[in-house]
């Protein structure tokens, strides 16, 4: 059975995608396909802040892309050797607030100690957060993405946790999304799921999908990563069949069976 998974594919170098690896372990033909670009924005005003963690009480990720921005900033000799000489040591004196397993490792990546990636989503960050944080502490440091959710930065707010945000990425839609999904649906056929990754991929992809599955669109179970895609889904009238109980690849896998009633893998 096919599941279609709308979502950069893993770098090749860094193995086998694991949605794919854990889908394919299941039984099932998992294909990545590429939705979203992003244009990162603001660097030297990113990094003119990391180079101020006494500034700070600490640092706040939601999506991976954030901190690719700070990979970006670090590709410079003299950024890097500043961030390898002090800053990185200063900020690990600091928490650094994370969504989700990928975004944890990612903060390992350039030497952070993550916190809080058992949370999944936006709404169980900002309570880990807000349980850890005094009010009126020293603000949380948040590079983001322009079309970022306001649900954590609110109920902070809320709780009188400072938080400061700034923009380093912008989403568009890939340049290749609408030709991808042709050939899919042209060489492979009818999948039987469509998992979405995020509310802009139902954004770019839905028209494309209802054109292409024409009246098979009521047999596809269409999964959501997580509850924040999961609503964006429904809204657009979309029947959402599962959603991950975390996003990670075993409970898509999970979520996926179930919906297709499948045993267990």
């Amino acid at each position: 059975m096919k599941v279609l998974l709308l979502k950069d594919p893993k770098d090749k170098d860094s193995g086998p995608d694991p949605y794919v690896k854990e889908l394919g372990l299941c039984g099932f033909e998992a294909t990545s396909i590429p939705v979203l670009s992003f244009e990162f924005i603001s660097l030297e005003s990113l990094f003119e802040k990391l180079s101020n963690p006494e500034g700070y009480g600490g640092l706040v990720f939601t999506s991976p892309r954030a901190i690719e921005a700070i990979k970006i900033c670090l590709k410079e000799n003299s950024k890097n050797e500043a961030w390898s000489k002090s800053l990185k040591q200063r900020w690990n004196n600091k928490p650094a607030y994370v969504v989700g397993k990928a975004t944890a490792s990612l903060v390992e990546e350039i030497g952070l100690t993550p916190q809080g990636e058992k949370s999944g989503n936006a709404e169980k960050l900002a309570e880990y957060i807000c349980s850890r944080e005094k009010p009126n502490s020293s603000a949380l440091l948040f590079p983001c993405g322009a079309l970022k959710r306001e649900v954590l930065p609110t109920v902070l707010r809320e709780k009188g946790v400072p938080l400061e945000s700034l923009t380093v990425y912008q989403t568009t839609q890939h340049t290749d999304l609408q030709e991808s999904l042709s050939s899919y649906f042209s060489q492979q056929g009818i999948p039987a799921s469509i998992v979405f990754f995020s509310p802009s991929g139902v954004k770019f992809c839905l028209q494309h999908i209802q054109k292409l599955s024409g009246n098979f669109i009521n047999h596809i179970k269409f999964a959501a990563i997580g509850p924040t895609t999961a609503e964006a889904m429904e809204a657009a009238g979309i029947p959402v069949s599962c959603t991950a109980d975390s996003p990670t690849p075993q409970d898509l896998a999970a979520g996926i069976q179930k919906a297709l009633q499948l045993q267990n893998c």
